[in-house]
């Protein structure tokens, strides 16, 4: 028998909340092989050229303004014996599987045609599996604090699978077309039980009694705008995006080229990962203490406090580097744990105004946001980095000072202005509490 409920527990118990969590622990070690190993891969051993994979990969991103919101969407409006969330996942896990085989071991003489599609079917499995399993987390308490507890879970899942994909390679080498056929084996077998736990565990909520109405693209967009906190938390999240990818993609250009630390590089992504891991608890623990939005505020000043030590580093510091990795690690953990916490509780003003939940739109806006973010990092930072002068000639580096510029006090000015613009966040325990009281009134 499914578990469901009609009212959202205060409380889980950890059994739940890990089989909810761990459903994005085989999701997160996809990510390395399809941002770092497959355009190697598909570029240079099958031999397609950096060109056509950048185009048939940027083609397939862009599929993402579709895929997301219609995920969605289609599951706001489910109504089954299973639920709304759990068809989608299951018919995601489904859709993935095969296709992430076929993306990481192609049969001899694939070419891009061969590539977008199967490219496609991956993140399009993704996001069916993505955007249902957010919202569902939302859906899962009524609580303030115990939506904190239940990202958390997510998240530190997430950053293990992220963890876990870097060690996989380095506990069995054997080139870049072995150690993505290992992935694929080790996410395929992952994602099987991980699924399984989420779908046949995890309570969920019972729908509204009545169902959404259909709305065109342009009425379901305004509903967006007009929730106030949650465009306010969007631009914060899209904002400290940008600021956390402009160090991710250029962290190896300052490994190699200002440290000249080359071969410490995994050593150093390791500490960052882990660091976020282990400061989970931490951050869930003071948002209980404070609010959820000053407890992301601190870990914004604290991670640009850190970062505003980079530029004193030169050639050889890569010890130090390694501390400022730990910290602004830590601070990674409450950038993946609490604004999706948050974003449960905007939903919430969304339901009370509208009449209905609608989680699932609101975290594909959230999740076109995420990647809008990132994609704005490298297109725009990448760029912006050779027109400030930064060059890598065959006697080294020229303009250190652009790479040091874009790499750490870029993000410090990011993050210290979206931490004054959620300082004031409308929605703290108390706002939230009341929100749910009227919405109990209204049940």
């Amino acid at each position: 028998m499914i578990p469901r409920h009609a009212f959202p527990t205060r409380r889980l118990s950890r059994p739940i909340l890990a089989s909810y969590g761990l459903a994005a622990f085989p999701l997160a070690i996809l990510g390395l092989p399809l941002n770092v190993y497959l355009p190697a891969f598909w570029g240079e051993t099958m031999g397609l050229g950096f060109s056509t994979v950048g185009g048939v990969l940027l083609a397939t991103r862009l599929l993402d303004g579709i895929t997301d919101p219609l995920a969605g969407v289609l599951s706001d409006r489910t109504r089954s014996r299973f639920g709304r969330r759990r068809p989608w996942i299951a018919a995601g896990g489904l859709i993935a599987a095969p296709a992430v085989w076929l993306l990481f071991v192609p049969p001899e003489g694939a070419g891009a045609l061969h590539l977008f599609v199967c490219a496609s079917l991956v993140y399009f499995g993704w996001t069916l599996i993505n955007v249902p399993h957010s919202a569902w987390g939302a859906e899962l308490s009524a609580d303030y604090d115990e939506r904190a507890r239940i990202t958390a879970w997510r998240e530190a899942a997430t950053l293990a699978g992220i963890v876990f994909s870097a060690l996989v390679p380095a506990l069995a080498p054997g080139g870049i077309a072995s150690d993505l056929r290992t992935l694929a084996l080790v996410t395929l077998a992952l994602a099987v039980p991980a699924l399984l736990l989420l779908l046949l565990v995890v309570p969920e909520p019972l729908p509204p009694a009545r169902r959404a109405p259909r709305r065109p693209l342009r009425e379901t967009i305004a509903i967006l705008g007009r929730n106030r906190p949650f465009v306010r938390l969007l631009a914060a999240w899209i904002v400290n995006g940008i600021a956390n990818g402009l160090p991710a993609a250029l962290f190896l250009l300052v490994v190699t080229h200002l440290l000249h630390a080359e071969a410490k590089a995994g050593v150093l992504l390791l500490a960052y990962f882990v660091a976020g891991i282990a400061a989970v608890p931490l951050w869930t623990w003071l948002a209980s203490r404070t609010s959820k939005h000053r407890a992301w505020c601190f870990a914004m000043l604290w991670a640009s406090a850190v970062f505003a030590f980079v530029p004193l580093l030169g050639p050889g510091d890569w010890l130090a580097f390694l501390v400022i990795c730990v910290f602004t690690g830590a601070a990674l953990g409450a950038d993946l744990a609490l604004p999706p916490a948050i974003q449960a509780d905007v939903i919430d003003v969304d339901h009370l105004e509208g009449g209905m939940p609608r989680a699932g739109l609101f975290f594909a806006a959230w999740s076109m946001a995420q990647k809008g973010g990132h994609a704005l990092a490298v297109g725009l930072g990448l760029p912006l980095l050779e027109t400030l002068g930064f060059r890598v000639t065959a006697g080294g580096a020229e303009g250190l000072g652009a790479l040091v510029l874009l790499y750490a006090t870029t993000p410090i000015v990011l993050k210290v202005g979206v931490a004054a613009l959620m300082w004031r966040f409308p929605i703290d325990r108390a706002a939230q509490r009341a929100i749910r009281a009227r919405l109990e009134g209204q049940a």
